[in-house]
């Protein structure tokens, strides 16, 4: 189905913003989102994941949902009118919506000062060099005891995914970082926890 027939159909209600993540994955991001107050979904689409972190994170929580949602051929990104539907049917916590890659965000976000994160969400370009990028540029600002979560990171028998880069990073520099311990896998998602400073 194209992007604009998909569109029209969820305009008019008969059909649902569209995912990869798995349902054991929204649900494990979910766990570990559960009162956090600083996030970052990097690679947003059309908001699924967006929504359930906005739901699981402390009210008081903010969201930074970071995705350059690139216009279509009709000059706009529709992609982004639904995502920004999708989350804004809900109030808890606020979101802020930067249009921006991971890396470009990650630098923003560091030269405003704006303190550590608690959890990253890494779901955007999945090139190896575009996850290197975010991963530089999102790591160092992850806070003792945070959570970092990749996306399609490890091949199951339903995504046989062994050469994507994004397997291959994280395999080859992210699993073997020690500021992090992998916590979890489920899926084709692994999550890492920030270990403590020497």
């Amino acid at each position: 189905m194209s992007v604009l027939s998909h569109f029209i159909l969820w305009w008019l209600g008969l059909a649902q913003a569209e995912t990869q993540t798995s349902q054991a994955e929204r649900d494990c991001l979910v766990r570990h989102a559960a009162g956090k107050r600083r996030l970052v979904e990097i690679g947003v689409w059309h908001g699924v994941t967006t929504a359930r972190l906005r739901a699981a994170m402390a009210p008081d929580g903010v969201l930074y949902a970071v995705d350059p949602f690139p216009a279509g051929r009709l000059g706009i990104s529709l992609q982004r009118i639904i995502a920004r539907r999708e989350v804004g049917r809900l109030t808890n916590g606020a979101v802020e919506w930067v249009r921006l890659t991971g890396a470009e965000a990650g630098t923003r976000h560091a030269a405003a000062c704006r303190g550590p994160v608690d959890l990253v969400f890494i779901d955007g370009d999945h090139a190896h060099e575009s996850v290197r990028r975010d991963w530089e540029a999102w790591s160092p600002l992850v806070e003792s005891g945070g959570i970092v979560a990749l996306h399609d990171s490890h091949p199951t028998p339903a995504r046989p995914i062994h050469h994507a880069g994004s397997v291959r990073f994280t395999q080859e520099y992210i699993r073997v970082d020690r500021r992090f311990r992998v916590v979890e896998v489920v899926d084709s998602l692994t999550v890492l926890r920030r270990e403590a400073a020497a």
